[in-house]
Formats: structure tokens, C-alpha cells, sequence
């Protein structure tokens, strides 16, 4: 699968911004998709992730109660929704693929920047 992330930007602490990710070449309801991000001159870090078959989601605790994370089918699109952001969500967002059979997200769309001031 291709992958095609979207709708970084900057924003002011407590504000709001909704990522972006367009999947092509996707053949089967077979994924998870993940959302990631790497903040400045730290290791990349998991944030949530959606299981295209059953809708099913699961949130990391450090965003839990602000991020959600859907998909369209319609549209062929993951959303993480971020609301009440805090400066230290400052990173660049990364979306991911990897079939339920495997462990390793192995497909990933080019990085968002989103970059929160207080």
C-alpha cells in the first residue's frame, strides 16, 4: 500500500488539528493502520492505531482523551483527530501500514510536521 499523510501545520497549545492519511493499492480490510510520531531529537513513538476490518482502535495513554483515531471507508482515509494540544505534541506525525498477520508496520507515508506553541 501507498501512503499519503497530511494536515500538519502549527498551533497554539489547546488547539486543534485533524491528520490526514490517504491509502492507495489497499486490497484487503486486512491492515493496521498506525499513527506515529517522532519529536524533535527523540525516537519515533507509537500513537495510535485503527484495524481497518473491525474498526477496532487502540490510543497510547500519553495522548488518550485527546487523539482519536477513524478511518473512511469511502475515502480510503485514517484520521487522528488531535484536540487540546500541548507543546510537547510537537513532532513529525507518521502513517504506517501492516497486515494483522505480521508485527512490523512495513508500508509508511512521508512525515506531517505539526509543531505546537504555548
Amino acid at each position: 500500500v501507498q501512503l499519503q499523510a497530511s494536515g500538519g501545520g502549527p498551533v497554539q497549545a489547546g488547539g486543534s488539528l485533524r491528520l490526514s492519511c490517504t491509502v492507495s493499492g489497499r486490497t484487503s480490510s486486512n491492515y493496521y493502520m498506525g499513527w506515529f510520531r517522532q519529536p524533535p531529537g527523540k525516537e519515533r513513538e507509537f500513537v495510535a492505531h485503527i484495524y481497518w476490518r473491525s474498526d477496532s482502535t487502540y490510543i497510547t495513554d500519553s495522548v488518550k482523551g485527546r487523539f482519536t483515531i477513524s478511518r473512511d471507508n469511502a475515502k480510503d482515509t485514517v484520521y487522528l483527530q488531535m484536540n487540546n494540544l500541548k507543546p510537547e505534541d510537537t513532532a513529525v506525525y507518521y502513517c504506517a501500514a501492516r497486515l494483522s498477520t505480521t508485527g512490523i508496520y512495513n508500508s509508511w507515508g512521508q512525515g506531517t510536521q505539526v509543531t505546537v506553541s504555548s
